[in-house]
């Protein structure tokens, strides 16, 4: 039997006149879209727009909540209570889930952007909140989450669908999380490189950390790829392409997660 894979994005982050991305070049090629919700990036017009796009292309529609942060893109840590971020991604889930019902589709997963996406995964409260805020909406709908991080353990503990996310265009620290991209050669741009990486991190469930260390990441369900680097579309197309030239099959996490 094939080993399936999943390729996810971060789309819809424009905003007003503000283009971010290049969300119908890349559509082709993944089979989850991460939609913005409007706090951290995206609007009205550019949620509806992305959902329908989805649609056209056969990709799966997920929410994409994060911090109410627009000047910061979501990337910014932010002090706000558990109750708080509960309610806030209630809200953005809300919102994207309207739009999905309106365009005919349903909402096949959910995935916290940015700094609440990497603060959770160390922080029992904060990937408490989130899971609660799931759970409450629909228990049947997929979180997306990092294969080694707290928010993976307690959803799978509470038994919530989870789909063990990798990033095959980002540098991994030795406990598993990603480099900051404050740093030099965070982000990976060669997709010759990006291929390899993705590659090995579902055949072998491993990926090599910035200081050489082998890091064991598991079962792998979902690739990120990001829509708004320079070489995105090129990224993903190759991507794709060598995963299906290695047997792997790409479909969407709803279909076997």
């Amino acid at each position: 039997m094939k080993p399936k894979i999943d390729i996810n994005c971060d789309l819809g982050e424009s905003y007003g006149c503000f283009k971010v991305g290049h969300d119908r070049e890349i559509m082709p090629y993944i089979t989850s879209a991460n939609i913005a919700c409007g706090l951290h990036a995206g609007d009205p017009m550019v949620m509806a727009q992305t959902v329908n796009l989805a649609k056209q292309h056969g990709v799966a529609v997920g929410a994409h909540p994060g911090y109410p942060d627009l000047m910061g893109f979501g990337r910014r840590a932010m002090e706000l209570t558990t109750e708080e971020v509960k309610n806030h991604v209630i809200y953005q889930v809300g919102a994207l889930q309207a739009f999905a019902r309106a365009a005919g589709v349903d909402l096949q997963h959910i995935k916290p952007h940015g700094a609440l996406y990497n603060m959770a995964a160390k922080d029992e409260a904060l990937s408490k909140a989130i899971i609660e805020a799931i759970d409450s909406i629909d228990s049947k709908v997929i979180l997306f989450a990092p294969s080694i991080s707290i928010t993976t353990k307690m959803a799978a503990e509470v038994g919530l669908r989870v789909a063990r996310e990798v990033f095959a265009d980002r540098a991994y620290n030795p406990d598993g999380s990603l480099v900051s991209r404050k740093t030099p050669d965070a982000v990976i741009e060669d997709p010759k490189v990006v291929t390899e990486r993705a590659v090995r991190m579902i055949m072998e469930g491993t990926v090599v950390a910035v200081n050489g260390i082998v890091i064991e990441l598991g079962k792998v369900h979902t690739i990120c790829v990001h829509g708004d680097t320079l070489r995105a579309v090129e990224l993903a197309r190759s991507l794709r392409k060598g995963l299906m030239d290695s047997e792997i099959e790409v479909r969407s996490a709803g279909t076997f997660v």
